[in-house]
């Protein structure tokens, strides 16, 4: 059952990797990885038929990702610094914990400093199976980091520097010093529409589905699983 472990943090480090290749404009379709088998288990975590329905996963996908889930936190619940250290595992040539504190707190939207099955798999069904708005929207918040309604340029530049902490030295192409404000001055002249210094849900939405390659970027989240 390792595999259904490793297949569950899968989704996870590709998102951060296409976001990654989409701040430094070198996002280029990956080969896909089709190699998901459905393994029948034998545990049906409760409250499987209403996690059907509140998210675009059937139950044979479910079972796999509740065992995957289980396996690697047998707990049930996966804190900051347990996330941080799966997370690190596949970046073991940067710092990953400044990004994996971001995508952390947007997993966990009650903020109880814990992560669920019920998180966890709500989200992935938004990242792998949902609208494109849904999408953005939930990226959207990722970089919100204060939850305010607005992405700023402070906000934008630890989001990135958080990104190219985690890719380390091997980033390719090779990273200059000022490179992350340089991607955060391009995000902001594609993105803040009004030049108002902050970027809007609606801003960020209009322009993601304006940008081909960001359309293809959330295509890559479908073929995770």
């Amino acid at each position: 059952m390792a595999g259904c472990a490793l297949r569950c943090k899968r989704g996870l480090v590709k998102f951060a990797r296409t976001l990654h290749r989409l701040l430094t404009g070198t996002l280029v379709k990956d080969k896909v990885d089709d190699d998901l088998e459905m393994t029948m288990v034998c545990h049906r975590p409760e409250g499987l038929g209403q996690l059907e329905a509140l998210t675009n996963f059937n139950k044979r996908e479910l079972q796999v990702l509740y065992r995957g889930f289980k396996n690697e936190c047998p707990s049930g619940v996966v804190n900051e610094d347990t996330f941080k250290q799966i997370y690190s595992q596949f970046f073991p040539h940067g710092d990953a914990s400044p990004y994996a504190h971001y995508l952390f707190n947007a997993f966990d939207t009650e903020h109880s400093g814990s992560i669920k099955f019920e998180d966890f798999v709500t989200a992935l069904s938004i990242l792998l199976r949902g609208s494109v708005r849904e999408k953005l929207q939930w990226t959207f918040n990722l970089y919100d980091i204060n939850h305010d309604g607005y992405i700023n340029k402070e906000e934008m530049t630890d989001i990135v520097r958080a990104i190219y902490d985690m890719m380390g030295k091997y980033t390719y192409p090779a990273l200059k010093n000022d490179s992350h404000k340089q991607h955060v001055e391009a995000f902001f002249r594609k993105m803040d529409k009004n030049r108002d210094g902050v970027v809007t849900l609606d801003e960020f939405i209009l322009s993601c589905q304006e940008d081909e390659n960001i359309m293809r970027s959330l295509q890559l989240f479908e073929n995770v699983i």
